[in-house]
């Protein structure tokens, strides 16, 4: 890091930081993959090999295509590079095919569209406040978000080592969030609306898009007091963004209404970073109710937490209680041995330089955890030991297998469910723009 303080002419220290979780990810090649390996081969042959009227019908494997239309023609566009590597791959019947080849090109290609990441990453960057006068390079909340986002420790081992593709799909997210803080809020409605037909996963965002874009784009004044000018809407601004993304989030808006950060969301405006609190919050609640059907989605919460981590110290206690636990819960992913001391060493790496980094950032202020928070995430290491080191050794394991899982899920549940209520009491807390700086 400190050969980095010098490199500050021409965002040189960016390109450092890329560069390095590039050469990262490149190491990671030959560890375990999961199922999913198997599930984006078979696509890959789907895609390539049968009509476009056969895509959604295909079910040699119990793997069918069952993401977007853009997802699809996303794994079309890779086949054709894929050809090149091994044709074997592309057979709909190569059940479990995977040759030196095929696994080489299935990691580079999530290496190589991560491309989108990190640039999504360099645009969100620039919406930061940069008013914290430091001297030091790696103090700067720049610094600090950009390590935060690239070197994320869940997004790296999800993606380079579990295996999919979720980098270029939070590039989507980030730069969709960085255009609606740069006030381009079509450009921003427009790439929610194509990261929705890529993963119907991000549905459970909608919400939060749909109201912050009606609010802050279609009415195009407040009040002093931040309220509603409801003559100032805009029909026209309406018809153009409902032609980019209000029919599409529209499907997802009934089941959250009732959310309190829906609500607070039009009758007390917070700009950008309140729908980014909103977003965070829909991502979280959506979790809390799916956590066993899909737990990777904890990092929906996690990279845009850390936009939010380098501008208040509240919200950089919530960001590494809520980053420590839920990377935690993603270790059971990886259950086998030569991965143990590599996710055990990233992330150690990531949490003591998040919790370093956002604490020098705020060391003006109080501190950012309180003695029982910090019992609770030093209680992870125990636990780690227990459920790596002791349990395999004791008569529990061949009855009750289940216990590491139980108690890893159960303990993280309480470190989540905490961070998702204190994010929840900001909502409430936090002054309505028109009673504050502009943000």
């Amino acid at each position: 890091m400190a050969a980095l303080s010098v490199m500050t002419g021409g965002g040189s220290w960016f390109l450092a930081l890329a560069l390095g979780v590039t050469l990262l990810k490149c190491l990671l090649i030959p560890t375990y993959h999961s199922t999913d390996f198997e599930v984006h081969r078979n696509w890959l042959a789907i895609t390539h090999s049968l009509p476009i009227s056969q895509w959604y019908y295909e079910a040699t494997s119990e793997w069918t295509l069952d993401y977007p239309p853009f997802f699809a023609w996303f794994e079309y566009a890779l086949s054709h590079v894929a050809k090149y590597f091994d044709q074997e791959m592309l057979n709909v019947h190569n059940l479990n095919y995977s040759s030196s080849r095929t696994l080489l090109f299935q990691r580079f290609s999530v290496i190589f569209t991560d491309a989108l990441f990190v640039y999504a990453v360099h645009e969100c960057c620039k919406c930061v406040d940069g008013k914290k006068a430091c001297k030091e390079l790696t103090e700067k909340p720049k610094f600090i978000l950009s390590v935060l986002l690239l070197w994320n420790f869940g997004l790296l081992i999800v993606d380079h080592i579990h295996f999919q593709y979720n980098g270029f799909l939070f590039g989507l997210m980030l730069l969709s969030i960085a255009r609606l803080f740069q006030k381009r809020h079509m450009e921003g409605a427009f790439l929610f609306a194509v990261l929705l037909h890529f993963k119907h996963i991000y549905l459970y965002v909608a919400p939060a898009y749909g109201i912050y874009l009606l609010r802050s784009y279609c009415f195009t004044a407040n009040k002093p007091d931040g309220s509603i000018r409801w003559n100032t809407f805009s029909f026209v601004r309406l018809i153009s963004l409902g032609l980019t993304v209000f029919l599409v989030s529209a499907l997802s808006l009934g089941p959250f209404l009732a959310l309190p950060s829906i609500f607070c969301l039009w009758f007390k405006p917070q700009g950008p970073r309140g729908f980014l609190r909103c977003l965070i919050l829909c991502a979280l609640s959506s979790f809390m109710f799916g956590w066993h059907v899909h737990e990777k989605a904890i990092l929906l919460a996690i990279l845009p937490m850390s936009l939010l981590s380098v501008g208040k110290a509240g919200d950089a206690s919530i960001f590494l209680i809520l980053t420590t636990t839920g990377h935690y819960s993603l270790f059971p992913l990886l259950f086998t041995a030569p991965e143990l001391p590599i996710k055990i060493l990233l992330m150690l790496l990531f949490t003591i330089y998040s919790i370093s980094s956002l604490k020098t950032l705020f060391r003006k202020e109080k501190p950012l955890f309180n003695w029982m928070e910090t019992f609770y995430l030093l209680g992870l290491g125990p636990l780690e030991v227990f459920c790596e080191f002791v349990f395999p050794f004791t008569s529990w394991k061949l009855k009750y297998p289940f216990i590491p899982l139980l108690l890893t899920s159960v303990y993280c549940a309480v470190g989540i469910t905490y961070a998702w209520f204190k994010l929840y009491v900001s909502v409430f807390t936090d002054p309505p723009v028109g009673k504050t700086k502009k943000q």
